[in-house]
C-alpha cells in the first residue's frame, strides 16, 4: 500500500494534533496557564508552583485625549494576550545612585519602560483556579506620589504567594503632574487632581471582577503599602469609590492625614502651566505636550523653588469629587469604619534621608535646642539612655522620625480608635538593617522585604533570624487578609490598639507585644505638636 505526499502530510498533521491535544497540551497548559478575564484571555507562566501574570491592563492608555481624565476602560480583545513581561512604569524623573540608600532599595531598577500606557498590574497565584478562593493581597508601591513602580524587584510577589498560599497583586498608576495636576473645578477635568488615586480604584475594581478566575477571593482583599504606598492606602480609606472593594488594610510608614486643598493645588499647577506657557483652558494643547517636556518643566519649577530656599510643591491627591474630604483629619473616615487596619512605623525611619554620617553630639544638641529650648539636654539624654550604643547619626534621625512619621502614625491610630468601628493594630519595626554594619538602624523601608517574605535584598539578608522575622510579619499580613486580624501562629498574641494600654507589636530580637513602647517620646512630641497647633 502506498501513500501519496499529500496524504502523508495530512496524516502527519493529524498525528501531531493528537500529540498537542494530549500530554504536550496538558503540559503547556500547566506551564503557560490561560485565564479568561472580563475583557479577554491572558496567558501567564508558571515556575516553582506559582503562576505569574505581568502587565495586565486594568485601564486604557492614559496618553493623548485620556490624559488627566479618570481612568478609561480597557477595550475587549479576541484571542490570547501574553502576560509574560512588565508593562510601562509611570512617566517620572528616574531615581539615581548618588545616594547609598537608593542602592539599598534597588531604586534604579524599574523594568518595563516608561510611558503613559501604565495602568497595569502584576499578579502571582499558586493556582489560577476559580474554585480556590484564596485571600488576596494588593500592594501599592512607595515613592511618594511622584516616583517608583511595582516593577521594582522589591515588588515581586512570588515568595509571598508561595508562603501565604495567597494571590498577590501589585499596581502601577499615574504619578506626579500626570496623575495630580489640578485643572479647575468644572468640566471633564474637574477631578484631574485625583486621577492617580482614581487609577487605584479602577485597579481594585479589576480585582473585584477578575481575581476569582485567578484563584482569589474577591471578598477577602487586603490593600497594603509602605511610605507613598501607605499614603495611597490612607486616601483609599476615605474614597467613596473604593468602599466595598477591600476588606482589610495596612499602612506602613506612610500615614497620610490630609490631601492637598484646591488652593494649594492651584499654586502648584499654576507654576507648572506658566513654565509651559499654557493656561488651564488650553487642555487639548496640554494633552499634546510630550510627557518628557512636562516632566522637564516640573523639574525646572522644583529646582527654582529650591534655589529660593522653598520646599518644592509636589503634586499629590487633591480634594474633589473622588476625594471629598481629608483622609484622617479631623478624624478617621467613615467610609472605612468597618475595615480592620494595621498601622506601623520603623524605629529609625529618617536615616534614609540623612547624609551627615559624621554628625556630632554637640550638633544634635544644638539642633534640639533650636526646636525645644531648655528641654534639649533632658531630651537628648533620654534618647541616649534608650539606646546607649546608638550613634549621633542614628539619634538625630530617630528624633526626626518621632516628629514626622511617628507623629502622623500615632494620630492616625488615635483617630481610628476614637471613631470606633473595626479594630486597629499597631506595630513598630525595631530590628536594624545589617547593611553597612548597621549604620542605618531600623531604616525607612526595612520591613518591605520581610513583608513580601523575600529577604534576599540588601536591607535584609538571608539569615536564620531574618527568616524568622519574615515568617512573623508576612504571617501577620496573610492572616489579616484571610481573617480580618493579624494574629497567627508565628507571632506573639497581638491585642488591638486602644488609648489605655496602646499595646504595639515590636518586631525585633525578640518580637514581643509591648504596652505603649517609647511612650515618653510619643507623649512629649504630641504635646509639643498640640501646643504649636494652638499657637502656644
Amino acid at each position: 500500500m502506498t501513500t501519496d505526499r499529500r496524504s502523508f502530510i495530512a496524516a502527519g498533521g493529524a498525528a501531531l494534533g493528537l500529540v498537542a491535544a494530549g500530554p504536550v497540551r496538558a503540559a503547556e497548559d500547566k506551564l503557560f496557564p490561560i485565564v479568561e478575564t472580563a475583557t479577554g484571555k491572558v496567558r501567564g507562566v508558571s515556575s516553582g508552583g506559582i503562576a505569574v501574570f505581568k502587565g495586565l491592563r486594568y485601564g486604557a492608555d492614559s496618553a493623548g485625549a485620556n490624559r488627566f481624565l479618570p481612568p478609561q476602560p480597557v477595550a475587549p480583545w479576541s484571542g490570547v494576550r501574553d502576560a509574560f513581561d512588565y508593562g510601562n512604569i509611570a512617566p517620572q524623573i528616574p531615581g539615581n545612585r548618588r545616594h547609598v540608600y537608593a542602592d539599598l532599595i534597588l531604586n534604579d531598577i524599574q523594568p518595563g519602560g516608561m510611558g503613559e500606557d501604565c495602568l497595569v498590574l502584576n499578579l502571582w497565584t499558586p493556582e489560577p483556579n476559580a474554585n480556590r478562593k484564596r485571600p488576596v493581597i494588593v500592594r501599592f508601591h512607595g515613592g511618594g506620589f511622584y516616583g517608583g513602580s511595582s516593577n521594582n524587584p522589591g515588588g515581586d510577589g512570588e515568595m509571598l504567594a508561595r508562603f501565604g498560599d495567597c494571590v498577590v497583586v501589585t499596581v502601577n498608576h499615574r504619578l506626579s503632574a500626570l496623575g495630580y495636576l489640578y485643572l479647575g473645578d468644572e468640566g471633564p477635568f474637574a477631578d484631574s487632581g485625583a486621577a492617580g488615586m482614581s487609577d487605584l480604584v479602577a485597579a481594585l475594581q479589576w480585582v473585584a471582577r477578575n481575581v476569582e478566575a485567578f484563584g482569589g477571593d474577591p471578598a477577602r482583599v487586603m490593600i497594603i503599602g509602605q511610605s507613598g504606598g501607605g499614603a495611597k492606602v490612607s486616601h483609599l480609606m476615605a474614597m467613596p469609590g473604593a468602599k466595598g472593594l477591600f476588606s482589610s488594610a495596612g499602612v506602613m510608614s506612610g500615614s497620610s492625614l490630609t490631601s492637598m486643598t484646591r488652593e494649594q493645588a492651584d499654586k502648584a499647577s499654576s507654576q507648572l502651566l506658566q513654565r509651559l506657557g499654557l493656561g488651564r483652558h488650553q487642555v487639548q494643547a496640554l494633552q499634546a505636550v510630550p510627557f518628557t517636556t512636562l516632566l522637564a518643566a516640573q523639574a525646572d519649577v522644583e529646582a527654582e523653588e529650591r534655589r529660593r530656599g522653598e520646599a518644592p510643591r509636589s503634586f499629590a491627591p487633591v480634594l474633589g469629587e473622588a476625594i471629598p474630604h481629608h483622609p484622617f483629619t479631623p478624624g478617621a473616615p467613615e467610609e472605612s469604619r468597618d475595615i480592620p487596619l494595621v498601622v506601623s512605623t520603623a524605629l529609625d525611619e529618617r536615616t534614609y534621608r540623612e547624609t551627615r554620617f559624621d554628625v556630632t553630639w554637640e550638633e544634635v544638641l544644638g539642633s534640639l535646642q533650636k526646636r525645644v529650648g531648655e528641654d534639649a539636654q533632658m531630651l537628648l539624654d533620654a534618647y541616649r539612655d534608650e539606646t546607649p550604643a546608638a550613634t549621633p547619626f542614628i539619634i538625630n534621625a530617630r528624633i526626626a522620625s518621632d516628629t514626622y512619621f511617628r507623629l502622623s502614625a500615632n494620630l492616625m491610630l488615635e483617630r481610628r480608635v476614637a471613631a470606633g468601628g473595626a479594630p486597629t493594630w499597631a506595630y513598630l519595626w525595631e530590628a536594624p538593617s545589617p547593611a553597612f554594619d548597621g549604620r542605618y538602624g531600623a531604616v525607612h523601608g526595612i520591613d518591605v522585604a520581610y513583608s513580601m517574605h523575600d529577604i534576599r535584598f540588601p536591607l535584609a539578608g538571608p539569615t536564620r533570624d531574618n527568616l524568622r522575622l519574615a515568617d512573623e510579619i508576612a504571617g501577620a499580613w496573610v492572616a489579616l487578609a484571610a481573617t480580618g486580624e493579624p494574629n497567627n501562629p508565628k507571632t506573639p498574641q497581638w491585642p488591638a490598639y486602644d488609648l489605655t494600654d496602646r499595646t504595639t507589636l515590636v518586631f525585633g530580637h525578640p518580637t514581643r507585644a509591648e504596652k505603649d513602647p517609647r511612650g515618653f517620646f510619643r507623649d512629649y512630641w504630641a504635646k509639643r505638636a498640640a501646643a504649636r497647633a494652638s499657637g502656644g
